[in-house]
Parts: C-alpha cells; sequence; structure tokens
C-alpha cells in the first residue's frame, strides 16, 4: 500500500515554466517508489506564463486540491498602467523600458511589493491554507508534507502545519530566499530585510529536511542557518529530464549557425562580453555574418534588445513567445548551439536553471556564460556537453563561437553526453523517496 505525501506548490498545470514541472515529474514517477502524492495548489494563480500541454502530463487519477487564492497584481497592474490580461513575469525581466513617471509608479509599487507582502505577494493564501490543510491531513492520516518554494509563502503553510501537527515536512527551494538574484531590486527596509531573514531561518530549522536543486545553493543555505543545525537535514536533488535519450539524429540547416536560448532571459544575464564577441565575428567573417541567427523563446529584458543592436546583431536577431514543453525539445534539438547565460549576482554560482537538463539531453552544445567554479559550469563539464566561459571572457567566447562555426561548416559540430543517467526525472524521484522514507 503506498504511502500518501501532500505536496504543496502554487506552480501546477496550466502554469509553464520549468518550476511546475519539477513537481509535476515527481508526481509522475513517486508511486513507482512507494508514495501517493497529493497536489495542494491554487485555483486561480497569477502565472507568468501558460502551457496547456502540461494539463496532459498530470498522472491519471493524481488527487489535485485547488483553492481560491487572492493576490494583488491586479492592483498592481492598474496602479503601473499594465494591461489586466498582461502576465506578471519573474525578476523584472521587462522588453520595454519605463521612464518619466511611469518609472516613478513602478518604482513605488516593486518598494510596496518588497515591504507589504512578506514573504511575497501569495501571503494571503498562508492561513485559510493552514486552516484546511490541518483538518484534512487529520482526516486523511496524513503525516509527510512536502512544500516547494518561491513563492516561500507555500513554506510558510508548511511552518504552520509543523507547529500545529508536528508533521514530516521536506522545504524544497527550487531558487533561494534572501540570496536570489532580484532580491537587491525589492527595495527593502532594514525591517522588511530582518522580516525576510527571520522567517526564512524559521523554516531553515523546523523543517525535517531540506532540499536544494544544486550544491551552492545547499551551501548558503546552510551557511545562513549554521551549519551544525544543517547537519544529515540538507540534501540536493537537482532538476532534470524527462525525454528518451537517443542520438540526435536531426538534420541541422547546411545555411543556419543557429544560438537558441530558450526561458526567460533577464537584465543580469546580459552580459556584454558575448553580444561584443558576435559583433566582432559578424564584421571579421562574411560567412558568420551570412549564416548567424540568435533565437531567443520567451520573454526577454528590453536591455537585451539593446545590446543586440549596439553590436549590430539585430538583423541577425529572432524573438519568439513561450513555447510548450512538448514542443521545446525539437526546438532545442534543431539549435546549431545552445545558449546559457547565468545571472550575474553574488550568488551566481547556485544558479542551476531547469533548462540547463533539457539542454543536457538533446545532444547540442552548450555554450555557457556564467562563473566557473559554478553549479552549471560543474554539470556541463561533468556530462560533456558545452564549454564554460566567464562573462568578461570576450576572446574565450570568440574563439569558442569561431571554432564551433568551422565544425559547423563540416558537418562536425557534435558532442557525445556523458553520465547524464542520474538526472532523469525517474531517478531522481527515487533519490527523493528515499529522503522520504528516512523521516
Amino acid at each position: 500500500m503506498l504511502k500518501k505525501v501532500l505536496i504543496i506548490t502554487y506552480y501546477w498545470p496550466p502554469s509553464g515554466g520549468s518550476g511546475v514541472q519539477r513537481w509535476l515529474k515527481f508526481a509522475k514517477y513517486l508511486p513507482e517508489f512507494g508514495w501517493e502524492p497529493i497536489i495542494f495548489t491554487v485555483e486561480n494563480g497569477e502565472f507568468p506564463v501558460i502551457d496547456e500541454s502540461l494539463l496532459k502530463e498530470i498522472p491519471k487519477g493524481l488527487t489535485v486540491i485547488k483553492k481560491p487564492i487572492w493576490e494583488p497584481f491586479n492592483l498592481y497592474k492598474k496602479f503601473t498602467g499594465q494591461k489586466k490580461e498582461e502576465k506578471f513575469g519573474h525578476g523584472f525581466a521587462a522588453e520595454k523600458k519605463s521612464g518619466g513617471f511611469k518609472k516613478t509608479l513602478q518604482n513605488t509599487a516593486v518598494w510596496v511589493r518588497g515591504n507589504y507582502f512578506i514573504p511575497d505577494a501569495r501571503k494571503f493564501f498562508i492561513k485559510p491554507s493552514i486552516e484546511f490543510l490541518e483538518k484534512y491531513l487529520k482526516e486523511n492520516n496524513i503525516t509527510h508534507v512536502i512544500t516547494t518554494g518561491p513563492p516561500h509563502s507555500m513554506h510558510l503553510i508548511g511552518l504552520g502545519l509543523k507547529k500545529k501537527l508536528n508533521i514530516k515536512w521536506i522545504a524544497d527551494f527550487r531558487d533561494p530566499w534572501t540570496g536570489v538574484y532580484y532580491f537587491k531590486d525589492l527595495k527593502l527596509s532594514n525591517s522588511s530585510f530582518n522580516k525576510h531573514r527571520e522567517l526564512e531561518n524559521e523554516v531553515l530549522l523546523n523543517a525535517d529536511k531540506i532540499i536544494s536543486v544544486g550544491k551552492n545553493l545547499k551551501i548558503n543555505l546552510d551557511e545562513l542557518a549554521g551549519k551544525e543545525k544543517m547537519k544529515d537535514r540538507s540534501v540536493v536533488i537537482t532538476n532534470g529530464y524527462d525525454f528518451d535519450l537517443k542520438e540526435n539524429k536531426t538534420q541541422l540547416s547546411g545555411s543556419e549557425f543557429s544560438i537558441t536560448y530558450t526561458g526567460l532571459f533577464s537584465k543580469d544575464q546580459n552580459h556584454d562580453a558575448l553580444w561584443e564577441a558576435m559583433g566582432e565575428l559578424l564584421e571579421e567573417n562574411k560567412e558568420f555574418r551570412k549564416a548567424l541567427k540568435i533565437k531567443t523563446y520567451g520573454k526577454i529584458d528590453a536591455s537585451i534588445l539593446i545590446a543586440l543592436e549596439k553590436n549590430g546583431l539585430q538583423n541577425n536577431f529572432e524573438k519568439f513567445e513561450y513555447i510548450p514543453l512538448n514542443e521545446i525539445g525539437e526546438v532545442q534539438r534543431r539549435a546549431s548551439l545552445l545558449l546559457l547565460c547565468i545571472n550575474h549576482y553574488p550568488g551566481e554560482k547556485e544558479m542551476l536553471t531547469g533548462k540547463l537538463f533539457d539542454y543536457i539531453c538533446s545532444n547540442r552544445p552548450i555554450l555557457n556564460v556564467g562563473p566557473l567554479d559554478g553549479d552549471a559550469a560543474d554539470i556541463i563539464s561533468e556530462t560533456q556537453t558545452g564549454e564554460t566561459f566567464v562573462r568578461t571572457d570576450k576572446a574565450g567566447i570568440k574563439n569558442f563561437l569561431a571554432a564551433s562555426f568551422e565544425k559547423f561548416k563540416k558537418n562536425e559540430l557534435k558532442i557525445s553526453p556523458k553520465a547524464i543517467e542520474k538526472y532523469s526525472r525517474r531517478e531522481l524521484s527515487r533519490k527523493l523517496s528515499e529522503e522520504l522514507n528516512s523521516l
């Protein structure tokens, strides 16, 4: 008989993005390892992207409990002059730059968001969820709960249930809390910052297990709470892939040298040396200029569009909207190179995006611009799926692009991935089940 575990997640289909895919896939494979997942989520969430195709991925017979949530985003949109149907994106990525009075309004709204909605704008979901779930857990004899954040309000639901019922509780950090790359943009007062740290610390110290998606995030969370206090309670379970591993036999276009980026492309990922290297190659190599095509899929910050134009790359650039998960694999397999840009901020070594794992099983080379000792760089090196260059290494990036283009012309731009099986969603679910069994 399967043991039951309640998973509290804000992101669930039809929400798109890597955050929802993580727990959708765990829900798919956990029953193979003795655990029946039960999902608790929002009925009417404000999701940055919608991916209807993910509804087909929900396992048959899975119990999904949805409750309404009140969020202040419509007020935020009205205050800042945005249309009601506009999506509220992650990481302050904006495709148009605002100025004057509108910028002042946006700055004021961000200040209100950061200082009055702690830990985030989903805080109004905490109290009613605790009240409902306290009764639900008792009635259904459920003793194990997992919360996943961001939004970190989900962790405060787990904290409340832990205090009331002394459940076995795992807190899953897909991204940092106070260490997240956009935290500096929230315009926090000292008291608000301290409140965030207090709540973060309370979660870290009260959960039975803390899961991090990468080793550097684990190190940073352990240091925040105290290494001794986190000993034997802190583990890494990365994101992963859920594709069949097979040789990529996709025939690439003989004339188009495509550099493809999928997902959110924020201002902190805008690395000047990358665009400068491409721009210089464009001027020096007529074949490269004719063949180069830079493709992005998803929301892109205006600063990147400006950088492309500054370096004469605008005619070699194509922007596409977010595409569903069931189509992204083919897009990635058709790329000449897959581009990964790590956010530049104090915790950049811990940045480990979900797209990386789709990249590494696409059998296409990865150009990673980020810290050489970061989690992403380690996995790319381990799996032999690409190369990493620090964000200021224009010469290194330029040489890599030039060499890749020469291989492309000879139809020799290929890789042979190694040791990637441990990043399959099934294997990661096995690891999660072992952590549940240990409680």
